[in-house]
């Protein structure tokens, strides 16, 4: 008895050092990826847009966020990202309770915000110099940078556009572009703001591609509902301010 009681002694502190390493050297979250807490927002006090609203994203989901237009979706991904502040509510990110600016410095390389208008995302010269900007924002060195950028864009399989003056894409190519720039910064999570906007068919069907692959979570907002069939498991309805 007492061998055995050792061996699952032995066993269970490995499997706790084994999640530990995984949890801090791999990236993985065992727990909820982002979680927002009976959250309020409105531009002005006479307007809320969000009303004691509650959402969560967790490990392995793929979300699609619906709604009017004008009911607040795009302002949901910026509060997320820290880039408006909240009237109440909490809002938490890998477990973490975001209190102040300085925490969602820390986490914000993690989520991947692709904005609604690609020109907003793009702003270098070339398509490879604004793929690798990220990495190199992250410490990573010319070279180093260089080839995660060609590696990104290598899995969208837009590796042709590597040398592309970038004002000078069609709205498809820009589009995936923009999607390279935040894949190329290795992040956890990601938040698709009108993925599809001006996509013709053939990047539409890259973009279908690495979505239903990727082993990323993602919220994506979007009014194509073959689309979302397609690339979503579950549905959230944003509507008179809270999530249904």
């Amino acid at each position: 008895f007492e061998p055995f009681s050792f061996k699952k002694i032995r066993l269970f502190i490995f499997i706790n050092r084994y999640i530990l390493y995984l949890i801090t050297y791999r990236g993985y979250c065992l727990g909820t990826l982002i979680k927002l807490e009976n959250i309020s927002f409105g531009y002005s006090p006479e307007k809320p847009i969000l009303k004691n609203l509650n959402l969560e994203l967790n490990k392995n989901e793929k979300v699609a966020l619906m709604g009017e237009n004008g009911s607040g979706k795009t302002t949901l991904f910026h509060i997320i990202m820290g880039l408006l502040k909240i009237d109440k509510g909490n809002i938490y990110l890998f477990d973490k309770l975001m209190k102040e600016e300085k925490d969602f410095r820390e986490y914000r390389p993690k989520i991947g915000l692709l904005f609604q208008d690609s020109d907003d995302q793009l702003f270098s010269p070339t398509v490879i110099d604004d793929v690798a900007f990220g990495p190199l924002n992250l410490g990573f060195k010319g070279d180093e940078a260089k080839k995660i950028a060609i590696e990104t864009l290598k899995k969208l399989k837009i590796e042709h556009l590597t040398e592309r003056i970038t004002y000078k894409l069609s709205g498809g190519e820009k589009r995936m572009v923009a999607l390279a720039t935040i894949l190329a910064m290795a992040p956890k999570v990601l938040l698709l703001d009108e993925p599809t906007n001006g996509v013709d068919e053939n990047h539409l069907e890259l973009l279908i591609d690495f979505l239903q692959n990727t082993n990323l979570s993602y919220i994506v907002i979007s009014h194509d509902k073959n689309f979302l069939k397609q690339v979503t498991d579950k549905e959230m309805l944003l509507d008179n301010g809270k999530i249904n």
